[in-house]
């Protein structure tokens, strides 16, 4: 979505929930008020507002087709990352009849589905304390795959697959490895299981919670 379309569509939205409003109103001024109060987002429009420097990357258009009484109906299924490459990211799919429609339909989910992702430096070989990679070894799983992820030295680069790749760019993280098993060919079960090994990081409490 270009700076245009983005400032038109803030432009044209009328809140509809009252955290909606809230942020219109600049009562709440920054995404981490959100995720401290621990409340939910159903309006893509406040992503839009409180992240003005997010980013998209499509991971994967497939067909489905669904049996009706007329024959069988082919639709376009999305696959959409977002990230502003600074400790935020979301997974969205979409389906349509377009694939510019499945897209931004994907990338709205995208919004809504948007998570925080703890950084750190976690491994033994490095320890400069920078955010460049995750504080610990984590672990996500989607379907029949399961995704690890592996803290690594600084100036290492991601050690991952294409499509792991721009998603840990979108979440931030420099440094990594990744190991993974099961039906690693099927993109959506991928992405989605890399998504929640992220999403996990702030589940788990390390000793630096404990003050």
């Amino acid at each position: 979505m270009s700076e245009e379309e983005r400032l038109e569509r803030l432009e044209e939205w009328t809140p509809r929930t009252r955290l909606g409003r809230l942020v219109q109103q600049g009562k709440i001024s920054s995404i981490e008020e959100i995720f401290a109060e621990g409340l939910k987002i159903r309006e893509p429009e406040i992503v839009d507002m409180l992240l003005p420097d997010i980013q998209e990357e499509v991971i994967h258009i497939g067909i489905v087709q669904k049996q009706t009484d007329a024959g069988e109906k082919t639709r376009f299924k999305a696959i959409v990352a977002i990230g502003n490459g600074n400790g935020y990211v979301g997974l969205g799919s979409g389906k349509a009849d377009q694939v510019r429609t499945a897209i931004e339909k994907a990338a709205k989910d995208a919004r809504l589905n948007i998570t925080l992702v703890r950084r750190g430096c976690g491994s033994w070989e490095c320890g400069c304390g920078q955010p460049h990679s995750l504080p610990f070894e984590i672990s996500g799983k989607s379907g029949s795959v399961v995704i690890k992820i592996i803290p690594g030295p600084r100036g290492l680069g991601l050690v991952a697959s294409e499509v792991a790749k721009v998603i840990l760019r979108l979440a931030g993280i420099k440094d990594c490895w990744t190991r993974s098993y099961g039906q690693t060919r099927t993109v959506p079960s991928f992405a989605y299981a890399l998504y929640n090994a992220l999403k996990r990081t702030y589940e788990i409490v390390t000793p630096m919670d404990w003050v």
